[in-house]
């Protein structure tokens, strides 16, 4: 699966996406790090990669047909806590069933909507 993380996804969390195969763009230490919202979401789509972020304003998006979009928020993130949830989703839904798909990771519940 093609995949775009932002720079708040842990590295490790990077590594283990790319040792289970998939195409994983991390924006973090490139040109693109910490650019505008509207721009990183332009290239995901354009590459038609699942976004994976901790950033609530993506949600903006959901009536846009997209690839894709994993938040994960949490009262008190560490690299642990979101690691833990990115790879709980990303295990629980197969890639063809992305697209249109928003899910949203809490500390213990999940929401999820799909573009209709």
């Amino acid at each position: 699966m093609k995949i775009c993380v932002d720079e708040n996804i842990p590295h490790i969390t990077v590594l283990e996406l790319q040792q289970l195969g998939h195409d994983v763009l991390d924006i973090r230490g490139t040109e693109d790090q910490a650019i505008a919202d509207e721009l990183l979401w332009k290239r995901t789509q354009r590459e038609g990669r699942l976004l994976i972020t901790t950033d609530k304003g993506f949600g903006y998006y959901r009536r846009e047909s997209h690839y894709g979009i994993l938040i994960v928020r949490l009262h008190q993130p560490n690299e642990a806590k979101i690691h833990e949830r990115v790879m709980r989703a990303v295990q629980q839904f197969a890639e063809d069933e992305w697209k249109g798909l928003i899910v949203v990771m809490r500390d213990v519940v999940q929401s999820t909507w799909r573009r209709n």
